[in-house]
């Protein structure tokens, strides 16, 4: 078997991506309305495949880039959503995510980002 074609038991390892944003940064959606702050990061996607297939084909994202997990805002409502790489920019109101979770994960928001707390670093 060719190892550099394939893995160890002849599963093709997924392609390296690497996430643009990490843990705490403050981004927004590049299409729809929103914006939010990172609490974890799949390297490829990892939701239902029925989710996937929700999204319309047009602008359905690849999955073989990082899906982040967002406490996210809009101008009605707050909630987590979960995004593709491709979807997502800096943000650049450089201001706090009003989420009610906000403070149950992070400690302070300091220069247009958050503090991951402690007790929850690896």
């Amino acid at each position: 078997m060719n190892r550099t074609h394939q893995g160890i038991f002849g599963i093709e390892p997924p392609p390296v991506s690497h996430a643009r944003f990490g843990i705490g940064a403050v981004v927004r959606h590049r299409v729809f309305p929103f914006r939010g702050v990172v609490f974890d990061i799949d390297p490829v996607f990892a939701n239902s495949e029925e989710w996937y297939d929700s999204i319309p084909e047009d602008v359905r994202p690849a999955k073989d880039q990082p899906f982040y997990h967002l406490l996210a805002e809009n101008g009605d409502t707050n909630y987590v959503a979960y995004v593709s790489q491709q979807n997502l920019l800096p943000d650049d109101e450089e201001g706090p995510v009003d989420h009610p979770e906000v403070g149950e994960m992070f400690d302070e928001f300091r220069d247009g980002r958050y503090e991951l707390k402690r007790e929850l670093r690896h």
